[in-house]
């Protein structure tokens, strides 16, 4: 399975790295002039008219005369306050840049500082864009490579779960069975047991090789793994309820592993932190992306930091230059809200299967 990167983050670096080359030229398209030339020009006035003052009609006498030390004075005064106008100008994009620097993080595409302000401070913002946006390729790439092994890592696991645990604890099975035709009645009610708890294991082992390897997202599509996926997270009092059409965009392989492994670890997260007995599963089809929904009635996040699970569903939506939101649901709980770009060429031939999938009584699923 091939990796998928930010194809807008290409087309956004390029449009940065051209940014630095005209990073002189202000919002309004005007060429602004550098910090260095502003408090050079600023000083050379002030000094410009002293010189020019001294050497006409205005004198200073010796000693300083009241009169003449405060027009001194104000004219100091007014040098001063010009050069920390200018400073402060040419300065505050560079506080705009050290707080963006501050809080900047590689999985939350777009969030780049405005370059703006003298030619020296908006080509270091323009050029600190562009680092960004190639570190974030480059994270994006290697985060690709990371978790393509990691799925042919989990294929390889549930593969030998599958045919060497699993045929392992059916023969255990079924040489119990011919163990509790023989075995005096005494005997056979604890050679039940262990085949119930045989049995049992072998049933968890199968759901694991299930959810390491989701089969059904290879055999039957996206629409029918996510259905199995709500059964699935249904049981021990919490109830998902999923609202999937039968109808969707095309969407690429890695996109659709994307969003399943996002609804896989938004109902995990549910069934084991959130303490909700209700939780929602929906997917719709937009007219320029596809949008994964997961809302349970749940605790919520709170002010707990990011775990594990969290950062890998953003490391996941980054693959495909997705967006992935974690927010407080209506009334109470989370929502994890994922949207998946859907190439230009499919979104016509999307917004018709929408239409279709509106009208299908399977557009509901098992909604109350």
């Amino acid at each position: 399975m091939g990796v998928v990167t930010d194809i807008r983050g290409r087309s956004r670096a390029a449009k940065l790295a051209a940014a630095v080359s005209c990073a002189k030229a202000g919002r309004s398209g005007k060429r602004t002039v550098s910090l260095f030339w502003r408090i050079f020009s600023l000083n050379a006035a002030g000094l410009v008219v002293a010189t020019a003052l001294l050497l006409g009609p205005v004198t200073v006498s010796t000693p300083v005369l009241p009169g003449e030390a405060l027009i001194l004075l104000a004219g100091l005064a007014a040098l001063l306050a010009g050069n920390a106008v200018v400073l402060r100008m040419g300065l505050t994009p560079l506080h705009r840049l050290g707080r963006a620097m501050a809080t900047a993080d590689l999985l939350v595409p777009g969030a780049r500082p405005t370059v703006a302000g003298p030619a020296e401070a908006a080509q270091l913002t323009a050029t600190y864009n562009t680092m960004l946006d190639r570190l974030q390729a480059e994270r994006a790439a290697g985060a690709g490579r990371a978790l393509q092994a990691q799925e042919r890592e989990r294929h390889r696991i549930a593969r030998e779960l599958h045919d060497e645990v699993g045929q392992t604890l059916t023969a255990v099975l079924l040489q119990l069975k011919r163990v509790a035709d023989r075995v005096p009645g005494e005997l056979r009610e604890d050679v039940s047991l262990a085949q119930e708890a045989t049995r049992a294991g072998l049933d968890e082992i199968r759901r694991i090789a299930r959810r390491l390897r989701p089969g059904v997202l290879e055999e039957l599509g996206l629409a029918s793994a996510l259905r199995s996926l709500a059964a699935e997270f249904t049981h021990h009092g919490l109830t998902v309820h999923h609202q999937v059409p039968g109808a969707l965009p095309p969407l690429a392989p890695e996109a659709e592993l994307v969003i399943y492994r996002v609804a896989q670890e938004g109902l995990t997260n549910t069934a084991r932190h959130a303490a909700a007995d209700r939780a929602e599963l929906s997917l719709r089809a937009l007219p320029d992306c596809v949008e994964l929904l997961v809302r349970d009635n749940g605790t919520g996040l709170g002010a707990a930091p990011e775990g594990a699970g969290i950062r890998g569903m953003r490391e996941r939506a980054l693959l495909t230059g997705a967006e992935i939101h974690f927010q407080p649901a209506p009334v109470r709980g989370t929502d994890v809200r994922l949207r998946v770009p859907v190439p230009p060429g499919d979104r016509t031939a999307g917004r018709a299967l929408d239409v279709i999938g509106d009208r299908s009584p399977d557009r509901t699923g098992d909604r109350p």
